[in-house]
Formats: structure tokens, C-alpha cells, sequence
């Protein structure tokens, strides 16, 4: 193996322990928010996405991105989150092609009592995956990387 087979294994590995986190960390929450809250950890993404935008609105596409899912996955995240009255679609005043979404008064009182829920099990799974040697000096770095600007 040559040096640069080394540096593509080197960065395999460290996709591979990313990922290998994410999955921990997405199990954790997954389980917590579905049980406390009836709420899926994408359900949970949209809905704080949206909270986070002090009460104005998200377009489709800035959702989708926020959610990390296709076009076509948000929107149908959208219409089961609108079906529970957790959030409403506004059509854009400047573009009639422009669809906003925002939370509803009840995906807001969803979003305040599933909060707690997410950072107690997002603190419990990086206390937990702390402990598993392959993962320990990622949840370590995870401060200094907020600490980096965007």
C-alpha cells in the first residue's frame, strides 16, 4: 500500500467512524423522541428548523436542505406534519410560485415539550458513545468543531 492508499484509508476510516456516531447518536434520539413525543428525529429536524426561524418561514428548499432529504422526501414529510396539524403552508406574497412553511400554534407546543426530550438523549448518546473507544475521540472533538465559524 502506498502513501496515497494510506491517506484514502485514513479518510475511509474517519467517514466510517462519522458515520458509525450518527447512527449511534440517530438510534438514541430516534427511540426517545418516538416514545416521549410521537415524533420521528426528521420530524423533529423540521420541526426545530422551523422553530428556529422566530416566527417567520421556511421555503421547501431551505427545508430540504435543513432536513438533509430529496425534494420529494420533504414534501412528503411536509403533508403527514401538515395532516397533524404541526405545521401550514403559506403561499409567498412576492412570488405565487413560492410556498413558505411554518410551524402551527400546536407544532409549537409539540417543538417546547420534545426539546427536552432531544438534548437529554443527544447528552446520553455522546456520554454513551464516549465510551466506545473507536468513537471517544470523535465526541471530543464535536466542541471545537461548533467552535469553528461557518
Amino acid at each position: 500500500m502506498g502513501i496515497a492508499d494510506d491517506a484514502v484509508e485514513v479518510r475511509a476510516h474517519g467517514w466510517r467512524t462519522l458515520a458509525a456516531l450518527h447512527g449511534f447518536i440517530e438510534a438514541v434520539l430516534e427511540r426517545d423522541l418516538t416514545s416521549a413525543v410521537q415524533l420521528s428525529v426528521v420530524e423533529y429536524t423540521v420541526l426545530d428548523a422551523l422553530g428556529r426561524q422566530d416566527g417567520w418561514h421556511m421555503r421547501m428548499q431551505q427545508l430540504a436542505r435543513a432536513s438533509a432529504l430529496s425534494p420529494s422526501a420533504t414534501t412528503r414529510l411536509v403533508n403527514r406534519l401538515e395532516e397533524r396539524d404541526l405545521l401550514t403552508r403559506v403561499l409567498c406574497a412576492d412570488d405565487r410560485r413560492g410556498i413558505y412553511t411554518e410551524l402551527t400554534t400546536e407544532g409549537h407546543r409539540l417543538l417546547d415539550a420534545a426539546r427536552p426530550v432531544h438534548d437529554a438523549a443527544l447528552a446520553r448518546a455522546l456520554d454513551e458513545a464516549r465510551t466506545v473507544p473507536e468513537l471517544a475521540s470523535l465526541v471530543d472533538a464535536l466542541p471545537q468543531l461548533s467552535a469553528q465559524p461557518a
